[in-house]
């Protein structure tokens, strides 16, 4: 379960990041990332881990999102509540499937936003999936660590559940190796968030995006190509019809 990192966004209590590290380490998670903690670090840290300080040792803190996705092939943010941002969206077990499903040369980034707010529109357009946890809806508010631990759990329980059933690793994911159809390995997320750039930079020098909403419509873009999920090969196509497109614009505007 190496591959598997759980990023805190902007945490403000030390507590929390404590508490989150103490979860992960009961199901075998170890690699923990931290973005822009607010008191980082922390002796109210080091005492809620209780026990868990070699994952807090190794935690990670970058002060941009960007960095700490920047290698990630496949990105999951949590989701306290449903949102008018239509993602797709996951149980926790789900979540938990996608996850095991993925090779063990994927990496993979959880996101947990800030405890009072989540995480932001824009944080969330960086996930291909929505995890949400369903709860009492008078009382749906969810502790960092509390939400932490159900996911860590059900990841746990689904790697047990593959283990028993393919004492063969290399069949446990039915076949699927994480590579395209094509077997190139999938474009990382530091790869997607720099052809969003290019391809909203071409959309607007062609005259596309001249809309009243054009994040709405970059948002809707996100969505398909997270979908579709292009490998390497795939994503240097895009980017020549991109570059061509831009091209053949600045040549007509000159005509």
């Amino acid at each position: 379960m190496s591959n598997i990192r759980f990023v805190l966004v902007n945490t403000s209590h030390p507590g929390n990041i404590g508490a989150v590290a103490r979860a992960m380490k009961n199901m075998c998670l170890e690699h923990l990332v931290l973005v822009d903690p607010q008191q980082y670090p922390h002796a109210q840290a080091t005492a809620r881990a209780s026990g868990a300080d070699d994952v807090l040792a190794k935690a990670q803190v970058f002060h941009r999102l960007d960095e700490a996705l920047a290698s990630a092939d496949l990105v999951v943010g949590a989701s306290a509540r449903l949102r008018r941002l239509s993602w797709p969206q996951l149980s926790p077990r789900q979540c938990a499937e996608k996850i095991v499903a993925e090779p063990d040369s994927s990496r993979i980034a959880v996101l947990f936003g800030r405890e009072h707010s989540g995480l932001t529109n824009d944080e969330l357009e960086r996930c291909h999936y929505l995890m949400h946890i369903p709860s009492n809806p008078e009382y749906s508010s969810l502790n960092i660590a509390a939400a932490a631990q159900i996911l860590a759990y059900e990841v746990f329980s689904v790697r047990n559940e593959c283990s028993r059933n393919n004492n063969n690793s290399n069949n446990k994911n039915g076949g699927d190796d994480g590579l395209s159809l094509d077997g190139e390995p999938f474009a990382d997320v530091d790869a997607m968030e720099r052809f969003y750039e290019h391809l909203h930079e071409t959309l607007i020098q062609i005259g596309f995006l001249q809309t009243n909403h054009p994040r709405k419509m970059m948002r809707r873009l996100r969505r398909l190509f997270n979908r579709a999920r292009m490998d390497r090969v795939e994503m240097n196509i895009m980017r020549g019809i991109l570059t061509t497109l831009k091209r053949y614009s600045q040549q007509k505007s000159v005509k």
